[in-house]
């Protein structure tokens, strides 16, 4: 059994479920409220010991961090990859989706953004402003590295994509027009025509409530 602790609406969660469908890897959900602090309990923590999530849990045995995790599954599942073999072509959608996962996304995420606020006490507006400025420098220099489409690496997409669409998502909820970034945008929509990626869709795992 392979068990995933996740947050509908977290970015790093968000990547791995996209992995998950993309390799037709059969899991359970298994939700974390991160805005009730569950992440901070006890036995999240026991978990994944930085209180975050995903976990992706596998016979027994936890994992952490999502770009380990997808390079868990790859090596596991290796079809379809998510990066090339070639070491150049690999080195590119590496630095692509580090942009995103090391450079972008930590300033941006839910514990930041709460820090800003109790520390410095920006505000809303201070706050999206801070998102927006970091996801504006990003985008910028990654569109710059996009070739022919329609998806980052070409005709397939791979890691890249993977964490692009979740950053893409999450910049639109922050009132970002991402037609600003033309080559991004065809990419995203180009993932959101896979099944997938849709199925991963933080939609489609949103809490109903009565």
């Amino acid at each position: 059994m392979i068990r995933l602790y996740d947050y509908w609406r977290s970015s790093a969660a968000y990547r791995v479920r996209i992995a998950l469908h993309l390799k037709g890897v059969p899991y359970e959900s298994v939700a974390i409220d991160l805005l009730a602090s569950e992440q901070d309990g006890l036995e999240n923590r026991a978990r994944n010991p930085q209180g975050l999530v995903p976990t992706l849990e596998v016979g027994g045995t936890m994992l952490t961090q999502s770009l380990a995790i997808i390079d868990y599954l790859d090596a596991t599942y290796p079809d379809p990859p998510m990066v090339p073999r070639d070491a150049l072509a690999r080195s590119k959608v590496l630095a692509q989706a580090l942009a995103i996962v090391a450079d972008t996304h930590p300033l941006n995420n839910l514990r930041i953004l709460k820090r800003l606020e109790s520390q410095f006490g920006a505000d809303q507006a201070a706050k999206d402003d801070w998102y927006r400025h970091w996801v504006h420098l990003c985008f910028d220099a990654l569109e710059t590295t996009v070739g022919v489409g329609p998806f980052l690496g070409g005709d397939t997409p791979n890691l890249a994509d993977v964490c692009l669409v979740p950053q893409i998502y999450n910049a639109r909820r922050f009132h970002m027009d991402v037609s600003a970034w033309p080559k991004l945008a065809v990419a995203d929509a180009a993932c959101a025509e896979r099944p997938a990626f849709a199925a991963a869709h933080p939609d489609r795992w949103k809490p109903q409530h009565p």
